[in-house]
């Protein structure tokens, strides 16, 4: 695909989730399907239908086995946060449909023991998870992410 074509291209609407520990740290997962470092946060489109909120605990649910009584809802992005797929991947991810994402961010505090928490789920995204510092998180992830985590970070932050 040329530049000009995937200019052309629309974003997918999508959710993510900035999942916060009481000890101020962010849930952050090994992507399965990358061998190099790919860490990043739950994150998945909106189905039709679906509000943000609800594909947020629905996402969070499928890569975390985390259960909505499981997290407390605290804020959600003001806006939309929209990022581009390096050019070469566009063909390749999303049948070549869409040029990148746009985001509406949820932070969530988990509520329950972290024993609940659990990556090996029916369709697994992630290889392994850890928690991280918040002022860590935007140097572990894809340079192409980075922009939208900084957006993220800036206003979940103080909340973190």
């Amino acid at each position: 695909m040329t530049p000009e074509e995937i200019a052309k291209l629309p974003y997918r609407p999508c959710v993510g989730v900035m999942l916060a520990n009481d000890r101020g740290e962010v849930f952050v997962g090994q992507r399965i399907d990358n061998p190099g470092p790919a860490w990043q946060m739950p994150q998945g489109g909106i189905d039709e239908g679906e509000s943000p909120r609800e594909a947020a605990l629905r996402e969070l649910g499928e890569e975390t086995g985390l259960l909505p009584e499981h997290v407390e809802v605290e804020a959600e992005t003001s806006g939309w946060v929209a990022y581009d797929l390096p050019h070469d991947l566009v063909p390749r991810i999303w049948k070549g449909r869409y040029r990148g994402q746009e985001q509406k961010w949820f932070l969530m505090r988990l509520r329950a023991a972290e024993k609940f928490v659990d990556i090996n789920t029916p369709h697994p995204e992630f290889s392994e998870w850890k928690w991280l510092p918040a002022d860590g998180l935007v140097e572990q992830i894809v340079p192409f992410k980075r922009a939208v985590y900084e957006a993220v970070l800036t206003e979940f932050g103080p909340k973190i």
